[in-house]
């Protein structure tokens, strides 16, 4: 009787541990912006203390509403700037998501449909209005199976590391440099001054009508300032109730 006693005290002991233990799961809003008539929102998910993850919201009438007549313009007018929380700023280094619409698309082949720039900066939004391209040093070294090449313009000018004035240098895929079928979505690792300074899914307006969850793996990058926590992951998560995507950067090496 004492025995099993001993067992059973034991067991909820293990138990009561193992609730205890287990950190709660805490959501923090950041800002929101209204784009096209869908209002995006930034947040952070919270491991007890700890940022486990931060994203956005992405309403589907965002894409439906973008205006596909739109002229070109260059540099791509950035039609809001979304602060983080406070937390996710401190912890992880990451300042605000940026969005940009390309109705035209851009060269290589592949990104000539519509699609829009989400770009996460690691910089605040004053320094990234600042970036003019006069630095055209590229970083020394850059993420396995990217490239970072010269863009020709139509009136003759030459994007150094594909530079965007308010935007910096591009690294893209190698794979898709040569693809003639029309992309999807894409990661694009930013840099300027030889610096990381953004991360971007690139995702074309026809993904997002297609409501289906997606994911973009984050390759790893070398001489990543201190501040700085890179995503691991990234997954966009339709939620078909709200009619909206959850755009999530895992912190986590193993994420998933």
């Amino acid at each position: 009787m004492l025995h099993m006693r001993l067992i059973l005290l034991c067991a909820v002991s293990t138990a009561l541990i193992s609730c205890t233990s287990t950190p709660t799961l805490t959501h923090v809003d950041g800002q929101c912006a209204t784009v096209f008539d869908g209002e995006i929102c930034t947040w952070g998910t919270l491991s007890g203390d700890e940022v486990v993850e931060f994203g956005a919201t992405i309403p589907v009438a965002t894409a439906d509403l973008a205006p596909l007549d739109a002229p070109f313009e260059f540099p791509p007018i950035t039609l809001a700037r979304i602060p983080f929380p406070d937390v996710v700023k401190a912890q992880a280094g990451v300042d605000h998501l940026a969005i940009n619409w390309e109705a035209q698309g851009h060269p290589p082949a592949t990104y000539f449909t519509p699609h829009f720039d989400f770009h996460v900066y690691f910089r605040p939004g004053d320094e990234i209005e600042a970036i003019d391209c006069s630095n055209p040093v590229k970083p020394a070294s850059l993420p396995d199976g990217y490239v970072m090449p010269d863009e020709n313009m139509p009136d003759g000018s030459v994007l150094i590391g594909i530079c965007v004035p308010r935007m910096g240098m591009h690294a893209l895929p190698a794979e898709e440099q040569d693809d003639e079928e029309l992309f999807n979505a894409t990661m694009v690792m930013g840099y300027y001054s030889q610096e990381l300074i953004f991360v971007e899914p690139m995702v074309a307006r026809a993904a997002l009508l297609g409501k289906q969850d997606f994911s973009l793996d984050i390759p790893a990058v070398e001489n990543v300032d201190e501040s700085v926590m890179l995503p691991a992951r990234f997954n966009a998560v339709y939620d078909a109730e709200n009619e909206a995507y959850s755009f999530v950067f895992r912190l986590a090496a193993d994420a998933t």
